[in-house]
């Protein structure tokens, strides 16, 4: 059976709205099964949305970014340039779809093994890493992002802390030198490092 983190994926794709409920904003998105969180916004990627520090004018890479619902929601509230990257065939495809449907022409998707088909540099990296794809995994998105962020640039991720994420943490504070928790709530926590 294939995870979400998979390149590809089986079963039916039966594309279907699911509502995206921020402090600012409000409005629909594609999913389907085989994709990360398909029902609902989990309460991870709520945080990271409502807490990362992003300005107008900056290039931001979301990572794993399933159907899309970090990098489209930031371009909806900030006027920003993002890249949205999966690995899964079917997230790219709904990502586009989105992209599409909320006419966003800043707004790019495409298929990529973590860092395997970026080239270009960051103002910031989002990420709600899949943890369960394993703690190596989450360790690669780390330390890919230091080579992907331009100099002064953010790597900020969000996870459960007492379910992985103080790893993280710790990986975080190795690679930048520094790491800084911005928001908690629900068990998960967004962390924050600076390039």
């Amino acid at each position: 059976m294939p995870h979400y983190y998979s390149k590809k994926q089986q079963g039916k794709f039966t594309p279907f709205p699911v509502k995206i409920k921020l402090k600012k904003i409000q409005f629909e998105l594609y999913s389907a099964p085989g994709v990360f969180s398909k029902k609902e916004l989990d309460k991870g990627t709520k945080l990271l949305i409502e807490n990362c520090v992003v300005k107008d004018g900056e290039c931001i890479l979301d990572i794993g970014c399933g159907y899309g619902a970090i990098g489209i929601s930031l371009a909806k509230i900030v006027d920003i340039n993002v890249l949205m990257t999966d690995i899964n065939e079917r997230a790219v495809f709904l990502a586009k779809k989105n992209i599409k449907e909320h006419k966003l022409d800043k707004v790019k998707a495409k298929k990529s093994d973590l860092y395997d088909k970026i080239d270009e540099k960051f103002d910031s990296i989002l990420t709600n890493p899949p943890q369960t794809a394993g703690k190596k995994v989450c360790f690669e998105i780390i330390e890919g992002a230091k080579e992907h962020l331009k100099k002064g640039g953010t790597f900020q991720l969000v996870a459960r802390h007492q379910k992985g994420g103080k790893e993280l943490e710790k990986k975080m504070n190795k690679v930048f030198k520094n790491v800084e928790q911005v928001a908690k709530g629900s068990g998960f926590r967004v962390y924050i490092s600076k390039n």
